[in-house]
């Protein structure tokens, strides 16, 4: 599967920046991001693609309802070991399920939409990038440690950045 590489750069990029952060600064609130920490955007991220492999092998994928895994918020270690998890269970077959979006308040803002394995994995790449990005910001307010330059960076903008560079 070709996503296989680009996603494991990802886990593999936010694995070695935690890796790095104490438990204390991956917990710790940041002004800058609503008062959210760290760990909190890293489960965030976590999550969906949990809840994208529940929804593989239940046939529906709703990422708003989600169980929310403190442990991984609070403690970078079970962080890192869900990465792993998550790692270790990326390559699937493609197949069609439902995704289940809900856009207001109201039950009539919900709806169901076909959609599939690889495509779910290309938004959960990106939104895993948009929330490294937030994890940057916080990063560089709670530690010094040097952050890889791609990291969090859309890969759209790194060979856009490479081209100009030439």
């Amino acid at each position: 599967m070709k996503l296989k590489k680009p996603i494991i750069n990802l886990l593999e990029q936010l694995e070695f920046v935690i890796d790095n952060l104490t438990n204390e600064q991956y917990t710790q609130p940041v002004k800058l991001l609503s008062h959210s920490s760290i760990g909190q955007h890293t489960r965030h991220i976590l999550e969906f693609f949990i809840e994208l492999y529940k929804g593989y092998e239940s046939g529906v994928v709703d990422y708003d309802k989600r169980i929310r895994n403190h442990a991984i918020e609070s403690d970078k270690n079970a962080a890192i070991a869900a990465l792993h998890q998550i790692a270790d269970h990326l390559d699937k077959p493609d197949k069609s399920f439902a995704l289940h979006v809900e856009y207001g308040a109201d039950a009539d803002h919900q709806a169901e939409v076909v959609t599939n394995y690889l495509r779910e994995l290309v938004y959960n790449m990106e939104h895993t990038v948009h929330h490294m990005a937030l994890i940057r910001i916080g990063i560089n307010a709670v530690s010094e440690i040097d952050i890889p330059e791609e990291f969090g960076v859309a890969a759209s903008t790194l060979k856009y950045r490479k081209a100009c560079a030439q």
